[in-house]
């Protein structure tokens, strides 16, 4: 048997060789600040905000007074279910009658349940704080996915709101269950997954109609994508479940059901509009008022449609029968449209309130990263919506603040718009990375 060369033999690398490796290949000025910026790495800082969330709103909990504003009449119009009244005109709590659609009552219902009809409120922030975390899972994922945030967003997002962990924690609106849905439905489409998106997406709208406010940009998502076969398919699936929510009230009043939840022409209170101080009372509640803003609303929805939606959803659906995998920067052609939209629907409202600020929050750094605004400047305008929506009570020129905000980042866009060329080197960089 011949000797063996043990200069042959390869020599495994000890402990101390794999440390050093991971040490200069992780531990690098290189490597940290691509975890800051390079938004690859998105998903770690993601994780790591994910878990700090945990911790910020037990304590939050704990240490911050709650206060109640709709929580008590949420429970007292839901208590009218619980007895066994389904005439939705006669649903009412202490700030006036039930004003939402049916899958506001059974969310409700169930959390009425849940906390003894209401009177543990502890565990009820406990369950709007798990539903906080759900929220951020679902809008870092699709972060993630877009690959159009760099990782240090994680900190503005997560850690300059206030507001926004008081509307789930301290107060328990309706609002950002709504909006967890939507968020839910999104990341269903993206996943291709358009049935049990619709599904999804609807069931939000049940819940409060302001998830209405994207609805345009899904239509135009679904005649690209499915075509208009498909599209009814889907819209049937929207309408067959508001139906069969809505079931029950629609039989014992079909008329008072309606109206009351689906009430477009409501009026909102002038002492709680952060978004037009700068009129007067009678200006505010005036009809033609509200006629004007619904034109200039369908106006931009039709010229946004026009000039940016309709190039990237037909890249989107060519994509789509390509077979391009959508877990690269693909869905940036779907979100930006949705993301707009509801855009669109915030800037001409006729009343913002408070709790609406989380209708747009989580998508207001996608929108000013989708312009060519300068990081310093789309951080200003972060920053200045923020004091916004912080100063109570709204003034004149908080007001006017907020929309110029709204009209610098529609302009962004716009100017962003994509073009021929553009969407072509977008394709072809999309097809190279499947």
């Amino acid at each position: 048997m011949a000797p063996v060369d043990k200069n042959s033999k390869k020599k495994r690398p000890s402990y101390y060789d794999k440390a050093v490796h991971l040490y200069h290949t992780y531990f690098t000025r290189a490597f940290i600040q691509d975890l800051i910026v390079n938004p690859k790495y998105f998903w770690v800082a993601a994780v790591v905000f994910l878990v700090a969330e945990i911790f910020v709103n037990i304590f939050i909990i704990h240490t911050v007074k709650y206060t109640e504003i709709d929580w008590v009449a949420y429970m007292q119009e839901v208590e009218g279910v619980a007895n066994g009244t389904w005439d939705y005109t006669k649903l009412r709590g202490d700030t006036g009658p039930l004003v939402y659609p049916a899958g506001f009552v059974y969310v409700y219902l169930g959390l009425y349940y849940l906390t003894s009809r209401g009177a543990n409120i502890r565990l009820a922030q406990y369950v709007f704080a798990a539903m906080y975390v759900l929220l951020l899972a679902l809008v870092f994922r699709i972060f993630h996915k877009s690959k159009k945030l760099p990782p240090y967003m994680l900190v503005f997002i997560c850690c300059t709101s206030y507001r926004i962990h008081s509307i789930f924690v301290l107060r328990l609106f309706n609002d950002p269950l709504a909006v967890l849905f939507l968020y839910a439905a999104i990341n269903l489409f993206i996943d291709g997954n358009w049935t049990l998106g619709s599904l999804v997406y609807s069931f939000a709208v049940s819940i409060k109609m302001n998830i209405l406010l994207f609805a345009p940009a899904l239509l135009m998502t679904y005649l690209h994508c499915l075509g208009l076969k498909g599209t009814i398919k889907q819209l049937t699936i929207c309408a067959l479940l508001q139906l069969a929510l809505g079931a029950p009230f629609l039989i014992a009043n079909p008329i008072g059901y309606i109206r009351m939840s689906f009430d477009l022409g409501r009026v909102f209170l002038f002492k709680w509009t952060v978004n037009w101080r700068f009129l007067s009372e009678e200006v505010f509640v005036s009809p033609w008022f509200h006629l004007g803003l619904l034109t200039l609303h369908l106006a931009l929805l039709a010229f946004f449609a026009y000039t940016h939606w309709h190039r990237y959803l037909a890249n989107y659906a060519t994509l789509l029968t390509l077979g391009v995998e959508t877990d690269n920067m693909m869905c940036q052609l779907l979100l930006l449209p949705l993301f707009v939209s509801n855009m669109i629907g915030m800037a001409a409202s006729r009343s913002l309130h408070y709790q609406f600020y989380i209708w747009y929050y989580h998508s207001l750094p996608y929108l000013l990263w989708s312009t060519h605004f300068s990081v310093v400047f789309r951080l200003l305008v972060l920053g200045v919506i923020e004091l916004c929506w912080n100063t109570y009570p709204s003034t004149w020129w908080s007001s006017a603040l907020l929309h110029c905000c709204h009209l610098a980042i529609l302009a962004g866009i716009f100017i962003n718009r994509p073009t021929d060329q553009r969407t072509q080197r977008l394709r072809k960089a999309l097809e190279k990375t499947d």
